[in-house]
């Protein structure tokens, strides 16, 4: 019975040849007026975009298989962190002289600030969220953890968006390429930048991360990124410009190798 329902749902031969080419589209539009990655690099890099330990959560977003057991397990909430991180950065504003709120008014304000999408600009300092009695996102999230994660959208949404499609396609250097070149336009533009990246089809990698600088060399150029299972240390996140793929140097717990990357919320579609 499954089997013949999935066949009445299956679509016409026809569409079904479109379905490669319409994916493929998707994928490579991103990167269609992106300039060539040596002229981005010739522009030098800029200071770095987001502070790490400043601008970043406290907290981690825990591995189900190195806390088995643990009780209120705060997993599988990458996208959620990465994005929060991203909204904070454009959206809210810190000012530790005023004094602290209760537990329930920072929740609020925490939902004030992710209502923003992170394709938005960043707002102007009087017009954003204000966060009283902390000096930065680090300092708010360990000291009101339990707020900020009420606060903080569900995971839901993010596990099953309608991009995550992306990591099961195979995708070309020249893809990759243009992807290193427009994160490196957009943090000389100083804006953070989202990244989903992928090891699929071993089980292992299925990911988060935001760039926030990056380092160029003759053989790599090493983006540094926030990985939100590692608060403690900057990630790393390298592309390799010989074979053009990029390779997790230093992720959180994850075997160096070769993986793919995908910018997040830059467009309409992505």
């Amino acid at each position: 019975m499954i089997q013949s329902v999935a066949l009445r749902l299956r679509p016409p031969a026809r569409a079904r040849r479109w379905v490669p080419l319409v994916a493929t589209l998707l994928v490579l539009a991103g990167c269609a007026t992106v300039p060539p990655l040596d002229v981005e690099i010739r522009e030098g890099p800029s200071a770095s975009v987001l502070r790490f330990g400043e601008d970043t959560f406290a907290f981690p977003n825990e591995s189900r298989s190195l806390n088995r057991g643990k009780p209120d397990l705060y997993a599988n909430y990458c996208f959620v962190m990465t994005r929060g991180v991203v909204q904070f950065f454009k959206f809210a504003r810190f000012d530790g002289s005023l004094g602290k709120l209760s537990p329930e008014a920072y929740s609020t304000l925490v939902r004030e600030v992710t209502d923003h999408s992170p394709r938005e600009p960043a707002l102007p300092p009087y017009e954003r969220v204000v966060i009283p009695g902390y000096r930065n996102l680090t300092e708010f999230s360990r000291g009101e953890e339990a707020a900020v994660k009420a606060g903080l959208n569900g995971r839901f949404w993010t596990l099953v968006h309608w991009t995550n499609w992306r990591v099961v396609l195979p995708v070309s250097g020249m893809h990759q390429e243009g992807v290193a070149a427009k994160v490196i336009a957009d943090l000389q533009a100083g804006q953070p930048v989202q990244l989903l990246v992928t090891n699929w089809p071993i089980p292992e990698l299925n990911h988060g991360v935001v760039a926030y600088d990056y380092r160029p060399g003759d053989d790599a150029i090493d983006f540094l990124v926030y990985d939100p299972n590692d608060p403690a240390r900057p990630g790393i996140l390298s592309f390799q410009r010989k074979t053009r793929r990029f390779w997790a140097t230093q992720l959180y717990t994850v075997t160096p190798g070769a993986i793919r990357a995908f910018r997040m919320y830059y467009s309409a579609l992505l």
